[in-house]
């Protein structure tokens, strides 16, 4: 599903229009995103959480050349599912 499909999705469901819907939509992503680079973690009851994890700088080989690299250290957004939509996905 496409970010489209989604807008349009809510939009339908909810009764309301899609430029209202994709405001809300991108406002919820951009809160995320700040909260991200904040290192805040984001908790959404019964969906999950979006949490801030570090990676340390390390060396690494190149598996072509078997020379050795540095890997910087670097942040991912990780997300990890509540158990009710676990639940959801498994039956």
């Amino acid at each position: 599903m496409s970010l489209s499909d989604l807008i349009a999705t809510i939009a339908a469901n909810e009764g309301l229009a899609k430029t209202d819907v994709k405001k809300v939509v991108d406002g919820l992503f951009a809160q995320i995103a700040e909260a991200a680079e904040k290192d805040e973690e984001v908790s959404v009851p019964g969906f999950g959480k979006f949490k801030v994890k570090h990676s340390a700088a390390r060396d690494g080989r190149n598996p072509s050349t078997g020379e050795t690299i540095s890997i910087a250290a670097s942040r991912k957004l990780g997300f990890t599912p509540a158990k009710a939509l676990k639940d959801r996905l498994n039956g």
